[in-house]
């Protein structure tokens, strides 16, 4: 009923930039608050960033400052420009959406999240 799909992810050298992107689809009427999260294997899923559907911004402590997270709301897209790009950014980064979608029979509102992009920085 719902899809994000990350894309943007890569390999870049320290101090690079990437952009990501994640396009939600389905049977959408309303995007609530989004946001990526990263991880890495064996460690706790964390918090990159979030935005509210009225653009309000939360950053974690490690990308303040150097990642931006924007969104189009008429292509139902989020974005996360990633800047000053460091080792330990590497991580799988997924984006989550709160939407309000129709199931066919009734409007319902959930927590959807994409399959995650790679982004690896290294030398």
């Amino acid at each position: 009923q719902v899809q994000l799909v990350e894309s943007g992810g890569g390999l870049v050298q320290p101090g690079g930039s990437l952009q990501l992107s994640c396009a939600a689809s389905g049977e959408i009427k309303y995007v609530y608050a989004m946001g990526w999260y990263r991880q890495v294997p064996g460690n706790q899923r964390e918090l990159v960033a979030s935005i509210t559907d009225s653009g309000f911004t939360n950053y974690g402590d490690p990308v303040k400052g150097r990642f931006t997270i924007s969104r189009d709301n008429s292509k139902r897209t989020l974005y996360l420009q990633m800047n000053s790009l460091k080792p330990e950014d590497t991580a799988v980064y997924n984006c989550n959406a709160d939407v309000r979608y129709w199931d066919g029979a009734f409007l319902r509102r959930a927590d959807y999240s994409g399959q995650g992009t790679q982004v690896t920085v290294s030398s």
